[in-house]
Formats: C-alpha cells, sequence, structure tokens
C-alpha cells in the first residue's frame, strides 16, 4: 500500500507527458473540427496564438513533476487546471460527448487518489488558523 501513491503518480503523469510531447514535436497533429462548432471556433481562436502550445508545456511538465514523488503537489497543482479544463471542453463545447471517456475518468480519478493521500499536505490551504 505504501507504494500505490507513486504507481498512481507514474500512471497520472506517463500520458500528460507522452501525449505533450506528441502534440509539442508534431508527432500527431491536431484534429481538424468544423468550424461552425463550438469546439471548432475554439480551436480556431485558441490554435494560431501558440496557446495550446503553453498548455502542452504545462501539461509535460505537470507529468513529470507528478511521477517524482518529492514533487508531486507541485504537479497535482499544474494538472489541476488542466484536468479542470479538459472536463469543461467536454462538458460545454462538445455538450457532454467524451465525459466519461475512460481515459478522462481514470485521470481524474488519479489525481483525487493523490490529492487523498497527500491530504496532510493540503490541510493548510483549508485549515482556520
Amino acid at each position: 500500500m505504501k507504494h500505490l501513491p507513486s504507481v498512481a503518480g507514474v500512471l497520472l503523469g506517463l500520458p500528460f507527458v507522452a501525449f505533450g510531447l506528441m502534440v509539442l514535436l508534431k508527432m500527431a497533429p491536431l484534429p481538424e473540427l468544423a468550424r461552425d462548432t463550438p469546439a471548432g471556433a475554439f480551436q480556431e481562436a485558441f490554435g494560431p496564438t501558440g496557446y495550446m502550445n503553453f498548455v502542452k508545456v504545462c501539461e509535460v511538465l505537470g507529468g513529470l513533476l507528478v511521477m517524482i514523488p518529492r514533487t508531486r503537489n507541485l504537479g497535482l497543482l499544474v494538472l489541476g487546471p488542466i484536468l479542470v479544463n479538459i472536463l469543461a471542453y467536454h462538458l460545454f463545447l462538445l455538450k457532454g460527448a467524451g465525459l466519461f471517456d475512460p481515459m478522462i475518468v481514470v485521470l481524474c480519478f488519479l489525481a483525487v487518489y493523490l490529492l487523498w493521500a497527500e491530504r496532510q499536505a493540503w490541510r493548510g490551504l483549508v485549515v482556520r488558523r
């Protein structure tokens, strides 16, 4: 049981590192979406600005940090907003399509598990002194 957070950290960080590097190194292009859809408008707005490259750098950095036990909480701070944005994208722009994709569910479960496993470190954020 004591190694379970380390395994969860690697399982959470690895997809972010892999998929982030795939986009940054142009090993896999972003899919083209119909421009008349909300998701297509989102991609058209953020694609040319370089914003998605920034997000992918944060994904790689957060993924690497969460895989290292000593920097896991910092990695969760970086990946948390990215996970929330992934959920918001599927909920609002895709109208719920893909929201319960197994990959998304597993990533969210792993993040919540790591937050729970490290709850003592986060206590200072919610306890009034």
